[in-house]
């Protein structure tokens, strides 16, 4: 892990961009929004609740009152919600620059999606897969353009708990945000495997926001206190997929976080430790297949 040379001022301006946010009303993503459009990027705001997405496009436009937001529903815990988002988009969208992939849930009690997943799994994992794949076709008519997963330091302790990846059998909510974690990075990197066998000009990256102060941690007893002690701000957190969706420096395919020294939990955006596990291709494939099984949304297969 090296010292970061990438400053938000090196963004490049995103004139005629679009760039698509999930959970785009609240922390991280809310802050990702702000940037991309101050440098111009017309931004899609995919958030479940459109009447917090509204204050929150508002919160946008007095930082940057010449935003150009789109405001559009998308619940990643409904599969039939992500496919009409991704027609809706379609319908209004020729083409997409960028797709960040930043909704997510931490550490909650037992939920379930509607289509019966568990709700970490289900949420920060397969309906970014479905999503995804569903608008791969609008990415693919942009010039250069990329997809951006946000994992999480979680990953480290993640493990793919085969035959319980939907807690048929039991649950642990931090087990289960870790693996949902280690899931999306280990998407992102195939994901780019996938493309690049495939000819595809889309490029995949993955990024984590170090321990940053967010809603996340709502849902999580002590959150407050430890948001308070320990975490960088929103506005730091953000940089590390905004560096991987904008900079023209980061490797396809590659991880990015904060460079502090403590465990990569503060600081400006640098390459990230990553497990050798997210580039073991057996259990790749073996995620894959699950994710279009439990889906129903295939795409790049080898």
């Amino acid at each position: 892990m090296g010292k970061s040379t990438w400053r938000p001022a090196m963004m490049p301006d995103l004139s005629g961009k679009t760039i698509l946010v999930t959970g785009a009303n609240s922390g991280i993503g809310l802050e990702a929004v702000k940037l991309f459009a101050g440098k111009g990027a017309e931004v899609i705001m995919a958030c479940r609740n459109v009447e917090k997405a509204e204050v929150a496009a508002a919160e946008v436009r007095a930082v940057v009152p010449e935003a150009r937001l789109e405001i559009m529903a998308l619940d990643l815990a409904d599969l039939a919600s992500v496919k009409a988002f991704a027609d809706a988009v379609k319908q209004r969208f020729s083409t997409l620059d960028v797709l960040l992939n930043n909704a997510g849930l931490m550490a909650p009690p037992l939920q379930r999606t509607k289509d019966g997943f568990e709700i970490q799994f289900g949420t920060n994992h397969l309906g970014h897969f479905a999503l995804t794949g569903r608008l791969l076709e609008l990415l693919e008519a942009a010039d250069a353009p990329r997809i951006v997963q946000i994992s999480s330091l979680a990953h480290r302790g993640g493990k793919l708990m085969w035959g319980n990846l939907n807690a048929e059998k039991s649950y642990s909510r931090w087990a289960f945000y870790c693996q949902s974690k280690l899931a999306n990075l280990i998407f992102a990197r195939d994901l780019n495997r996938r493309l690049e066998k495939a000819g595809s000009k889309v490029h995949a990256y993955a990024a984590h926001p170090g321990y940053s102060a967010t809603h996340l941690q709502d849902t999580v007893p002590g959150g407050g206190l430890f948001n308070t002690i320990m975490a960088q701000p929103a506005e730091m957190g953000c940089l590390p997929g905004v560096m991987a969706a904008t900079s023209p420096d980061v490797e396809p395919g590659g991880y990015y976080g904060p460079d502090g020294r403590i465990m990569e939990l503060r600081g400006y955006p640098a390459p990230a430790f990553v497990r050798k596990i997210t580039d073991n291709k057996t259990v790749a494939q073996r995620l894959w297949q699950e994710s279009e099984r439990l889906t129903g949304v295939r795409y790049l297969n080898d």
